[in-house]
């Protein structure tokens, strides 16, 4: 019951917001009411979040397969700080991956970039292991990156602004799949309408998803990808994983990359696996 509770702190924070914005009486009931209001959401956050923090007796990290292919960088992954993210949403062990080579950010111009500037965009996402779809939404927009000082500085308010609504809000258009050690993956910033699967599906490790895209708290395309375990993202609590890949340098690892790595997968095995370049 509590938790439920503590899943609305976000309208709790906008109402305070709104409180604050409206009055135009300076410190007076309105006021008073806005700032409780924010405290109270804060709170409740901290309380969710709290909750959501990996237990003493985790389960030894899921050995999974790298869920794109061709050379991408690590970035804000376990393998260099836990959590990677935040223990909220059951992103304690999460990683985000782009695609490499890349535009390079810059500081003033262009203040944004259409995210079909960026290798990315588009690029086929692979279940890591057999599974079953268990969520699925494709709705939400590709918007323009976020790729200069400017843009920065937007994305840092439009991610609080995000945190404010529902977890699509900032997960954009995201694939949730129940992989068959009962855990669960979450793939966000989905490219608007790629879906490839339904609710309901079963898949195969290796079988092409969605895309890349650019869609909900992103500042340029790229996979957002964690474990979970439940199918709720405001409830449950991140997993380890690892992958098999090498580095730049020629060097196999078994782990997770660290942040700025580029990367290529290695396939445990490829018989029997649909080419995710192949034609519809």
């Amino acid at each position: 019951m509590s938790q439920s509770l503590w899943k609305c702190h976000g309208p709790v924070m906008a109402a305070g917001a709104v409180c604050i914005l409206v009055n135009g009486q300076g410190i007076g009931p309105l006021w008073l009411t806005g700032i409780a209001l924010l405290v109270v959401g804060m709170l409740m956050r901290w309380a969710m979040t709290r909750a959501q923090r990996p237990s003493g007796d985790e389960a030894p990290p899921l050995a999974l397969d790298v869920p794109v292919e061709g050379r991408w960088m690590a970035r804000n992954g376990p393998a260099t700080k836990v959590p990677s993210h935040t223990h909220n949403l059951a992103q304690t062990y999460a990683i985000d991956l782009a695609r490499r080579p890349a535009p390079e950010p810059v500081w003033f111009w262009p203040v944004a970039r259409r995210p079909e500037s960026y290798p990315s965009f588009g690029e086929p996402l692979l279940a890591p292991a057999d599974g079953r779809v268990v969520a699925a939404s494709d709705g939400q927009r590709d918007h323009l990156s976020r790729s200069s000082l400017a843009g920065l500085f937007y994305v840092l308010a439009e991610g609080f602004v995000r945190s404010l609504g529902l977890p699509r809000h900032l997960l954009g258009n995201h694939l949730v799949l129940e992989l068959d050690d009962g855990v669960y993956a979450v793939f966000a910033h989905l490219r608007r309408h790629s879906l490839k699967v339904a609710v309901g599906d079963r898949v195969t490790a290796g079988r092409p998803l969605a895309e890349c895209g650019n869609s909900g708290n992103s500042a340029e395309p790229h996979l957002h990808f964690q474990l979970m375990d439940g199918p709720d993202v405001t409830s449950a609590r991140g997993l380890r994983f690892t992958w098999r890949y090498r580095d730049d340098d020629g060097r196999e690892h078994d782990g997770v990359p660290a942040d700025n790595t580029c990367f290529v997968p290695i396939r445990t095995t490829t018989a029997d696996r649909p080419d995710p370049y192949a034609a519809p």
